[in-house]
């Protein structure tokens, strides 16, 4: 099970039962935290869902994850709060909107407001909002300017002049294994530019443009391996005729493609 805790008046996470019960062993969440996980209504105290958290590690030697307090006792204490599903800080129920499972800050109101006019999906806290195939194309479309475009450069540049001046053969030019190092050498930097990005920010730049961002099935970062592995099952999406990218127009509600079937990923609105 995926959690979300907050930490500093911030939503923070996901971390899976194993890493809840080290942070409250480590005392960086208490019987106070509030807490959620996928089934919750809203945010509780860690202390009213605690039966709800099973690692799956060998219990430690001080006796496992500490006893916490009753909630009746939490109930005694400061003035109950919720995260805005806007901004994700911290922020007092009473002062708050609610809409659904969703809280929203004064703050964010005139923002919240202006989504809900637009038709926009309101998710609660932890919930994914999943990207279509029509921004994922033309995120798809700029990330190929980018790469394509320097490529072209050199092509006009030095390989256009090397085809002209080429000994020709049957009436053709004889380039030898020119064509296959180009293709290597647009293989190469496609694979770079995908996994560097991807490991390293969570999307690439045509991907930013379009405020997305490649996650994990639980909203978390992807590592560079997964990135590594996301490049070469996405070959596969192309080889079959575009068949994994087309998958994505009929995969609800989550809009995967083959790629992200075989990788166990996502692509997401950031918001950012």
């Amino acid at each position: 099970m995926n959690w979300f805790y907050v930490e500093q008046g911030q939503q923070t996470g996901p971390a899976n039962d194993d890493q809840m019960a080290a942070l409250l062993r480590a005392g960086k969440i208490n019987a106070n935290t509030l807490v959620w996980h996928e089934g919750m209504a809203e945010w509780l105290p860690f202390n009213r869902v605690q039966s709800d958290l099973k690692p799956s590690g060998s219990a430690p030697a001080d006796g496992g994850v500490p006893p916490l307090v009753s909630a009746a006792a939490s109930e005694t204490g400061p003035k109950a709060e919720a995260v805005c599903a806007e901004c994700g800080q911290m922020f007092p129920i009473d002062e708050m909107i609610r809409h659904g499972n969703a809280r929203i800050c004064a703050g964010c109101k005139p923002v919240f407001m202006q989504k809900l006019s637009e038709g926009a999906p309101v998710l609660a806290a932890g919930e994914l909002n999943y990207a279509g195939f029509g921004v994922r194309f033309g995120a798809k479309f700029i990330d190929g300017l980018i790469i394509g475009i320097p490529l072209m450069v050199v092509y006009i540049a030095f390989l256009l002049p090397m085809m002209t001046s080429a000994r020709t053969r049957n009436g053709q030019p004889d380039l030898g294994i020119l064509p296959f190092l180009l293709q290597a050498a647009m293989l190469f930097a496609n694979m770079v530019y995908q996994i560097f990005f991807l490991g390293k920010y969570g999307a690439t730049p045509g991907k930013m443009a379009c405020k997305l961002k490649v996650v994990t099935s639980e909203g978390g970062k992807i590592s560079y391996g997964r990135a590594a592995g996301r490049f070469f099952a996405e070959m596969l999406s192309g080889m079959i005729c575009y068949i994994g990218y087309i998958m994505v127009a009929f995969d609800k509600p989550q809009r995967r493609a083959l790629h992200d079937h075989i990788c166990n990923t996502r692509v997401v609105h950031s918001g950012k």
